[in-house]
């Protein structure tokens, strides 16, 4: 199984980035209809999840960053 990151769409192509900062690209439609950019996925051959915990901690994260970075 890997773990990535939805990095962005591009037309009907889901780019993922998985390890190091390489990218995969995926057909969108593979994808959870409710999969956003920034969500953490599971794959598994061709079956995605969201790990939604995980987009949780990482948005927090993320949002904690920006906070500290921006402060004045």
């Amino acid at each position: 199984m890997i773990k990535g990151v939805i990095d962005r769409f591009e037309n009907d192509i889901a780019v993922v980035e998985v390890e190091d900062g390489h990218t995969l690209d995926y057909p969108k439609h593979l994808l959870p209809i409710d999969a956003e950019v920034g969500d953490v996925v599971n794959i598994d051959g061709n079956r995605f999840t969201v790990d939604k915990e995980e987009t949780k901690k990482r948005r927090i994260e993320i949002g904690n960053l920006m906070d500290e970075l921006f402060e004045d």
